[in-house]
């Protein structure tokens, strides 16, 4: 299994489509006895929290997020953990729109103290 996810802080490596997080948007992650946690926010989004359970390299979250123009929206999302050459983590995420239409795939790595 990766190591933890706990007091790590990832962003998006690619922008989705406007009025979704994007590379802008930052995720605190938080972990714990097998619960996962993260606060966000960046980009078009004020403020977004996702809540999920981890096992062995395996998430599975739903998230809410409060966009800038004052809608709001739910999902969603599995993601692989995986460890990069450099050590640093990146999720491989395969996510849907619970609260209106859409689905994806998207990858969040580890942001280093110098991408901040």
């Amino acid at each position: 299994m990766a190591r933890s996810l706990d007091g790590l802080l990832l962003a998006p490596v690619a922008d989705q489509a406007p009025g979704q997080v994007g590379t802008r948007t930052r995720f605190a992650y938080h972990e714990k006895d097998g619960e996962i946690w993260a606060e966000y926010a960046g980009g078009d989004v004020v403020r977004g929290h996702l809540v999920g359970t981890r096992d062995g390299d395996r998430l599975d979250f739903r998230y809410v997020q409060l966009k800038h123009d004052g809608t709001t929206a739910s999902g969603h999302c599995a993601a692989t953990v995986l460890e990069l050459a450099d050590g640093r983590l990146r999720l491989e995420e395969t996510w849907e729109w619970e609260s209106r239409p859409g689905s994806g795939t998207s990858v969040v790595e580890q942001v280093t103290e110098h991408d901040r």
